[in-house]
């Protein structure tokens, strides 16, 4: 009797984890695996005529054919690695003073000054970035008004205003997993190496970065990601010449109606980020296990 109750025992508790990961698995299934597979097969096929295909590479012949989907394509990257470290550079302070020094309800207010800008959407902080920079917003006329500037200057449509719109966007992607991974260092393990000489720089590279790693790695990963896919940003801060890739894959999709190629642009950014990720990972010397626990 004993024995059949723990089988019994044994099969409710699968059957129960079994139900907990049901929405899970039909979620990665029906909106991240299949969307994928579907994508896969489009961008490995031309259209001849209509509703005629045949397999080929063509669609990523294409991109590296074409100078301007290539140029397209390494400028996002590039763009997209500085505003992750620009995001890191910003947020670290933040994050080092919401975890080790604030107290109570300082760190609560802190953080939740942090929070507040995403409670709107991205469009809405996106437009608000155009009201102050545009050359009729607020920043330039506060230029002229204090003398700087003779007449009101365009600030918008430049790199470091798309730079400054996706760090804007990502900081408290970055911030949550730094607060996480500098909350867990041990106060005493600072006040030792005070005692035993060591300056802040020092404390720094030897004790803190190396103990927050896990946590910077996670928040470098989820910022690039973050940064590399966004459509919305770069679009209002750069305009129709901010030639950023998403920009590139929409076109493809909704105005050309060309999916084989728009895939075929999808599938040579998702390599991007995961190569990105795979040389951030082997650089910093973290495992991915331990970078996703930060997250």
């Amino acid at each position: 009797m004993h024995a059949e109750a723990n089988r019994s025992g044994n099969l409710l508790m699968r059957l129960g984890v079994l139900l907990l990961f049901t929405p899970v698995v039909l979620w990665l299934m029906g909106l991240i695996i299949l969307p994928h597979v579907e994508l896969a097969y489009l961008s490995l096929r031309v259209r001849l005529a209509p509703r005629v295909y045949e397999p080929s590479l063509a669609q990523y012949r294409m991109f590296f054919e074409e100078p301007l989907y290539l140029q397209t394509f390494l400028r996002t990257a590039l763009i997209s690695i500085v505003s992750t470290a620009l995001t890191l550079l910003v947020c670290f302070p933040v994050a080092w003073t919401i975890a080790k020094i604030a107290r109570h309800r300082v760190r609560s207010l802190l953080f939740l000054l942090c929070l507040i800008p995403f409670w709107v959407s991205e469009t809405v902080r996106a437009l608000g970035w155009t009201i102050l920079l545009r050359e009729s917003g607020v920043l330039p006329a506060l230029l002229v008004s204090l003398g700087i500037t003779d007449k009101p200057v365009e600030l918008l449509y430049h790199d470091a205003t798309i730079v400054l719109g996706l760090v804007y966007t990502s900081m408290l992607f970055m911030v949550v997993p730094l607060i996480s991974a500098l909350e867990s260092l041990d106060d005493s393990l600072l006040e030792a190496a005070y005692d035993l000489g060591g300056n802040s720089w020092n404390i720094l590279r030897r004790i803190v970065i190396p103990h927050a790693a896990p946590g910077i790695v996670a928040g470098c990963i989820v910022v690039f990601m973050l940064t590399l896919g966004n459509y919305l940003t770069p679009t209002l801060l750069g305009g129709k010449s901010s030639q950023w890739f998403t920009e590139q894959i929409y076109s493809q999709f909704i105005t050309r109606f060309n999916w084989e190629q728009g895939s075929a642009f999808g599938f040579l950014l998702l390599g991007l980020s995961t190569l990105i990720v795979y040389l951030g990972l082997r650089v910093s010397g973290q495992k991915f296990t331990d970078v996703m626990a930060r997250t």
